[in-house]
């Protein structure tokens, strides 16, 4: 059975413990783990961070050590569950969560569906609550022979999406490392960042949409 995989980026999640904690580390966060609300109201997470990471007062919740070497160390805190947490919003929709990453201050949330349309209401339900929701990879497994191939016109773009797509893409905004972020990107294009993102959902938008209805 073939499938979809998809990563999600959530720029600027307020109150995101794992995201603070990721502008403080040079090469971001590759390593989250989290359990299920344990009663109901609270979540416990551990996270691995560069060794040298000035992590003291960077976020909101009491950072404990588990374990360290010369390379990295790994602390363990606990939050409150809520529809503030993108993960969770992710999962109310029926869509597991296969990786958690972070960096810049940035979330990259990853996941697997058969439908295309669950892509399409994983960003909706995102982007009724925080800004600056794009989603960076969308790729589809192939395993078996048979497809469904999708035209979609370039058209449906407005010159200024085109243009904002493809800066973004020769920066290497959509490549992990980030090659740029998107307030580089909006540098270089001489706009505002928030008129960065809201260009590029727009687009993704329309090519989601297109693809949907093809």
């Amino acid at each position: 059975m073939s499938g979809f995989r998809a990563t999600v980026v959530v720029d600027d999640p307020a109150g995101c413990p794992v995201a603070e904690l990721s502008s403080t580390t040079e090469n971001g966060i590759d390593s989250v783990s989290r359990t299920r609300p344990i009663d109901g109201q609270t979540v416990v997470e551990e996270v691995s961070v560069e060794a040298n990471a000035a992590v003291d007062g960077v976020t909101n919740v009491e950072l404990t050590p588990v374990q360290a070497n010369d390379q990295e160390a790994i602390y363990r805190f606990e939050r409150d569950a809520g529809i503030d947490c993108a993960c969770e919003l992710i999962e109310s929709t029926g869509t597991p969560i296969s990786s958690v990453r972070a960096q810049n201050g940035s979330l990259l949330l990853s996941f697997r569906t058969l439908e295309l349309e669950a892509v399409s209401e994983v960003v909706d339900q995102l982007r009724g609550h925080f800004d600056g929701v794009i989603v960076e990879e969308l790729t589809q497994d192939h395993e078996r022979a048979s497809g469904d191939p999708v035209i979609v016109d370039r058209d449906v773009l407005t010159d200024r999406q085109r243009e904002i797509l493809e800066a973004a893409h020769e920066m290497g905004y959509f490549t992990y490392p980030k090659g740029a972020n998107a307030s580089e990107v909006a540098d270089e294009l001489g706009v505002a960042r928030s008129t960065f993102t809201e260009h590029l959902a727009a687009a993704q938008t329309k090519l989601l949409d297109a693809m949907l209805e093809s």
